[in-house]
């Protein structure tokens, strides 16, 4: 089974997105060039300078296609939920491949290679094309990366090629999902002794930002032109997090930062809620940081791309879902879903694994999408 073999040596690689993904990236560039890829890899430093990787790889030439999308890197796994074997010691246990990764989304990455990997010897009449990204679990900064300076990213646009997200979906066909925004806002102070005046508490200030993003809140949650019944739950969240930081009571707090992290959907705005959260921050006299940008996808479900996918997939209906993915930048893309091997409620657990039957079921489909789409 090429895709459990695949999976194994994918998860073996430790590459948590704050290491760097240059280990996992040599080795599916060198997996796709021996099924006869041309490779585009494009190397950037994160915010850390930490170097990473996305790889790119063309078969076949042409207009059209497929184009398939997914990433490398993984998040902690830390608790891990045995001390048998660790998270990045891939094992089998009752039809189940144990590790980090093996779901979200080393898997999927596992079935798009064994699917190629049927039509090597065959001539192409499209080309497919496989990217595999870093930093998607930390802000799709890889994704972002292709989107901007990838040629062949070009080809797919231009070539309307048909895009596939190989995250987790049980393969059931997603046409559509929210988006991801993000900013802080910080109340700068001083610290000292509360007995004495020499302090100043940064909470006064962050006070009444808090009010006004009490009230942005339920705006969201009650105004029908932030919600999109399309989805579950049909709102964008607007998660508040607040924290001054101080580890005892007797502490003016310096410092005091407000999150807020919430989910966009199609046909919103989510510009016009950060400008407004920003001049509320700006009148309150305290710092605004802007962290995050992702914007929902969307692919009309009734399109006959939809269809197509769904025929394939055995379903007989499209769905959304609440969280995002790499699609969020890849938005110039025409035709587009969400469609991959395993669960999502594995993804990030302390336990992460994928079914074996998912493997085989991801790469046959995989192996339909190639066969029809590109030859």
């Amino acid at each position: 089974m090429d895709a459990l073999n695949y999976t194994k040596e994918l998860v073996a690689f430790e590459s948590t997105s704050n290491l760097s993904n240059l280990a996992v990236s040599d080795y599916v560039e060198a997996a796709l060039k021996s099924l006869g890829f041309e490779i585009e890899r494009l190397e950037y430093d994160d915010t850390k300078g930490v170097r990473k990787a996305n790889i790119i790889g063309r078969r076949g030439q042409g207009q059209g296609g497929m184009a398939y999308f997914a990433h490398t890197d993984v998040v902690p796994a830390d608790p891990w939920f045995t001390d048998e074997f660790g998270p990045f010691t891939p094992t089998l246990k009752d039809d189940k491949l144990y590790g980090r990764g093996s779901c979200d989304m080393k898997g999927s990455i596992a079935c798009m290679l064994a699917a190629a990997k049927q039509y090597v010897d065959r001539d192409l009449k499209h080309p497919l094309y496989i990217t595999c990204t870093a930093d998607e679990e930390v802000g799709y900064h890889g994704a972002r990366n292709v989107a901007e300076k990838s040629s062949m990213y070009r080809e797919m646009v231009d070539g309307e090629a048909h895009g596939i997200i190989g995250e987790p979906t049980m393969l059931n066909v997603v046409y559509a999902h929210k988006g991801t925004y993000g900013f802080q806002a910080i109340s700068h102070g001083r610290a000292a002794h509360s007995s004495l005046s020499t302090g100043i508490n940064a909470n006064l200030a962050m006070i009444p930002f808090l009010v006004e993003m009490k009230k942005l809140y339920e705006e969201c949650m009650t105004d029908p032109r932030w919600q999109n019944a399309e989805f579950d739950p049909p709102t964008n969240g607007w998660n508040i997090g607040i924290n001054d930081r101080t580890n005892a009571v007797n502490i003016t707090p310096p410092q005091s930062i407000c999150t807020v992290y919430f989910r966009p959907m199609p046909g919103q705005d989510p510009e016009e809620l950060v400008s407004r959260a920003r001049e509320a921050a700006e009148k309150c006299g305290i710092e605004f940081q802007f962290k995050c940008g992702g914007q929902p996808v969307y692919t009309e479900p009734g399109s006959p791309f939809v269809k197509e996918v769904l025929q394939i997939a055995g379903k007989e209906q499209a769905r959304t879902v609440s969280y995002g993915t790499d699609g969020s930048q890849f938005t110039e893309m025409k035709n587009i879903v969400v469609f991959g091997p395993g669960d999502i409620g594995q993804a990030h657990t302390h336990d992460e694994f994928i079914e074996l039957e998912q493997l085989e079921q991801g790469t046959e489909k995989f192996s339909q999408l190639i066969e029809n789409w590109c030859c």
